[in-house]
């Protein structure tokens, strides 16, 4: 977390990526666990307006246009300052043009005044291809109009900024953190680089590309110890997996993918699929399943039995809820985040992997949420097809054909005793709580004030005297 909320400001003439670059970074943020939000001035404009007539809208003499845009950039700013301020954001985007210095000074003025700091991410392109690539006919302003005049039209908006267009300058601008992405990402500049997460965001930025590609994802083939009912360990295939792993070669071979490389993680049921297809592939530590700890190779009946404590909890919240001497989903997202570094470097990539590794990336991918990342359905002997967007992720899923066990575990429906109320939401001690509640309650007052449960407690007799 930043120790104050940062306002990351998008500068660029239209047709740039900003709103490309815009998404990305909030879905990034909020992948690592930074509360981030995105601000379209542009949705903004369309609320207020209702319709689009043309890019006369957006001529320098046209008075009322300046009005009107210069209002829904300051209500958007009131919207940043409520998430910032009010609702616990750490770090909001503001996705407009801000093509001039007078504006670019309007909003380092308001973030001064309410403690944020300010990173501005500019957008330079001059490469009429990558413009061509960019233009937004999609957009909702040309909702009701043909392909043909929506480019012609975007084409004179672009013109009416580029006559009063100020990019960040190197000597007048030299006191801002910025970075500049020259022609999506053949140049850099970076200036005053001031904390970890505009550092973060420097990185990723310059990992993206918008080169056409796909991304597959799989779950290796079906494990002995799946067909047991039992978690992690390092088992090898079932004769169901290989014969995934079989058809996975096949399909893989279908698909006729130029440079498609391969990651496996470095278990043997990752590699003994990977194997199958007769191709060079790269194994990752990282990519490893969840470390379930003391939990590795039960079955989720015998942890209930055994951890009743530890399978409430996991239940309770199950993205924060480590293992004992093992790991979290949170802990997980943190190991993968190289791997999307260099997922979003390459082209083509088949990713091998686990369920709860699977959950992590396809959150990612789809802008999922820490609650729903733990139950994303990630069947075993399918493939997922990942084609990035402008604005999202494309997904396809394939089936193979090879009945497989099914792992995943629904959300539970109910809380302690039958309820539909959690025991965080209880009155603590209860004179009739149960041992089970009990514990449960003093966790979730530990966790509040950070302090670690089980290094609070040591052991489980702890709540005798108290039950």
């Amino acid at each position: 977390m930043t120790n104050c909320p940062t306002l990351i400001v998008l500068v660029g003439l239209p047709a740039r990526g900003k709103t490309y670059i815009s998404k990305k970074l909030t879905r990034y943020l909020n992948w690592i666990g930074v509360p981030t939000k995105e601000f379209n001035v542009g949705q903004y404009r369309r609320e207020c307006l209702k319709i689009y007539k043309s890019f006369e809208f957006f001529r320098p003499d046209n008075e009322e246009g300046l009005k009107i845009r210069r209002q829904c950039a300051m209500a958007a700013l009131n919207d940043v300052r409520q998430y910032l301020s009010v609702e616990g954001g750490q770090v909001a985007v503001f996705d407009a043009t801000n093509t001039t210095r007078e504006r670019r000074g309007t909003i380092v003025k308001f973030a001064e005044q309410n403690g944020f700091k300010v990173f501005f991410v500019e957008s330079v392109c001059e490469d009429p291809d990558v413009i061509a690539q960019n233009i937004v006919v999609s957009s909702p302003d040309y909702i009701h109009t043909n392909t043909e005049e929506a480019i012609e039209d975007f084409m004179k908006r672009i013109k009416c900024y580029e006559s009063s267009y100020q990019p960040l300058d190197e000597v007048l601008d030299r006191d801002l953190s910025y970075i500049k992405i020259m022609d999506v990402g053949r140049r850099y500049l970076v200036n005053r680089v001031l904390d970890h997460i505009q550092s973060r965001i420097v990185y990723y930025l310059m990992n993206i590309h918008i080169t056409p590609r796909s991304i597959y994802l799989c779950r290796h083939g079906e494990s002995d110890l799946n067909i047991k009912g039992r978690i992690g360990g390092d088992s090898g295939l079932s004769a169901r997996g290989k014969e995934f792993a079989s058809r996975l070669r096949k399909f893989i071979q279908d698909q006729n993918i130029k440079d498609l490389k391969v990651w496996t993680s470095q278990m043997k049921r990752t590699i003994q699929t990977a194997e199958c297809l007769g191709v060079p592939y790269e194994q990752w530590k990282s990519l490893n399943e969840i470390d379930a700890g003391v939990c590795e190779e039960m079955m989720y009946e015998e942890i209930q039995e055994h951890y009743p404590l530890e399978f409430a909890l996991r239940d309770q919240d199950k993205y924060r809820y480590r293992y004992p001497k093992g790991e979290s989903y949170e802990d997980l997202v943190q190991r993968l985040e190289p791997v999307i570094m260099e997922l979003e470097r390459q082209e083509n990539v088949l990713v091998i992997c686990h369920q709860a590794v699977m959950r992590c990336l396809l959150a990612y991918f789809l802008d999922k949420t820490a609650d729903e990342l733990p139950y994303l359905k990630c069947s075993l002997h399918s493939v997922l097809k990942l084609t990035p967007m402008a604005y999202g992720c494309k997904v396809e899923s394939v089936c193979l054909g090879v009945e497989a066990v099914n792992t995943h575990r629904n959300r539970p429906e109910v809380g302690i005793a039958g309820t539909k109320q959690w025991p965080s939401q209880r009155t603590p001690f209860t004179l009739k709580s149960s041992r089970l509640e009990l514990m449960l309650q003093l966790h979730n007052l530990i966790i509040k004030c950070n302090v670690c449960f089980h290094a609070f407690c040591g052991c489980q007799d702890f709540f005798l005297m108290y039950t």
